[in-house]
């Protein structure tokens, strides 16, 4: 563990290195972006708050899922509603996904124009606004899935896709413990399923089943209990469509939270998202080799903020605030005694109850955020980081207002 003496020492270190920061020329920081010229580009140039990813270990948390799902085996499919990065995104392609889940139409549309395949939309679309879309791009991607969960929809989605002249891939969303979504299992779901099959513009892809509670459940044995219950219904209902004859098709489900041990209950494929950076409520809820702490992929993503002031004992204010969503579940890189909490919509609060007067204004701190979802929709890049030196800057997408929701 981080002391406050060992903290001091890698500091003073780490300030050595940021001697560049006077001479950077900052009036050309947008411009060298753009050129992909990172020289003399380090960490403490960059404008707070901000997200940085540390390479390394993102590439290692990559490469940690991908040949997990190979040696499974089963295959990936992540969700990108996490880091909705294209760049991200091809490269866990690269590493063998078979294409990328999705929360949003628009991410679908940004993914698939962007030129990734196998997209899978995991929201059904309810609107007209929706469907139209959802149905143009599937005829511009034939390769593009959605789910639905409900008659109406489907008979909608039937008649505008017949209107298109293209076919839709549907995929049935099935309940698993999750009730924001997914139709009954057993014969409600066969039902739904025969109707697909039975409808001339659409084709059956197979099941999309997310145990989203099981995900958070904390200790490994207590969520394989509770993926356990939440999948049952769902193989039931597999078993039973295979008995009236319909096809296999996919099963698609499972999280980073349940990712090794989805495989042994029905899943084919995985939607794990948050593996790629980790956050601090997810590294809570404990692994299987460790009961306390989720050691199965590492924090590659942190939120850089700037002391701002300080002038009151055992607290220092910082410019991660409300609008760049601080969480009291936030933790300080390297520094355990430090505590977050609120102050306003560009402030918050760094506090102590001993030792930590080391910190000064214009120190930069490290905090790993509790939500990455929540978290990335605040910001519009990635800094790319090999130690302090940033290599790379990786839009994060649909950041344009109404037309990207």
């Amino acid at each position: 563990m981080t002391t406050r003496r060992t903290f001091l020492a890698s500091a003073m270190a780490a300030g050595a290195a940021f001697g560049n920061s006077k001479t950077f020329p900052y009036q050309e920081f947008e411009q060298r972006i753009a050129k992909k010229d990172f020289r003399d580009m380090t960490k403490d140039v960059l404008p707070t708050p901000c997200m940085v990813v540390d390479l390394d270990l993102f590439e290692k948390n990559l490469k940690t899922m991908a040949d997990y799902a190979k040696s499974a085996p089963i295959q990936l499919r992540p969700h990108v509603k996490v880091h909705k990065s294209l760049d991200i995104a091809k490269r866990q392609v690269a590493l063998g996904a078979i294409g990328v889940t999705t929360a949003t139409i628009a991410e679908s549309e940004l993914m698939s124009r962007g030129g990734i395949k196998g997209v899978l939309w995991t929201k059904q679309p309810a609107s007209n606004n929706n469907i139209i879309r959802a149905v143009n791009l599937s005829k511009a991607d034939p390769t593009f899935m959605f789910v639905v969960d409900d008659f109406n929809v489907l008979a909608k989605v039937d008649e505008a896709a017949a209107a298109a002249k293209t076919k839709c891939r549907i995929v049935v969303s099935v309940y698993a413990g999750l009730t924001r979504q997914g139709i009954a299992n057993g014969q409600p779901a066969v039902d739904l399923a025969k109707r697909v099959l039975s409808a001339k513009n659409v084709s059956f892809e197979g099941w999309m089943a997310y145990s989203g509670g099981a995900s958070h459940t904390k200790g490994w044995q207590a969520r394989l209990q509770k993926s356990i219950e939440d999948l049952s219904g769902v193989n039931e209902t597999v078993a039973l469509a295979k008995k009236a004859g319909l096809p296999a098709g996919i099963v698609s489900g499972g999280s980073t939270g349940t990712y090794n041990m989805d495989h042994e209950l029905g899943l084919t494929e995985l939607e794990c998202g948050s593996y790629v950076f980790m956050d601090s409520i997810y590294r809570a809820v404990g692994g299987k080799s460790n009961g306390e702490i989720y050691t199965d992929f590492d924090n590659s993503l942190s939120i850089i903020a700037t002391v701002d002031s300080k002038h009151h004992a055992g607290q220092a204010t910082i410019d991660y605030g409300n609008k760049a969503l601080i969480q009291t579940t936030d933790q300080v890189k390297g520094m355990p005694w430090m505590r977050l909490e609120k102050q306003g919509a560009e402030y918050g609060i760094l506090r102590w109850s001993d030792g930590g007067g080391e910190t000064k204004v214009g120190d930069r701190v490290e905090i790993y955020c509790s939500n990455l979802d929540m978290s990335t929709n605040c910001y519009d890049r990635y800094y790319i980081a090999r130690g302090n030196q940033i290599v790379d800057v990786w839009p994060i997408m649909g950041r344009a207002g109404a037309a990207q929701r």
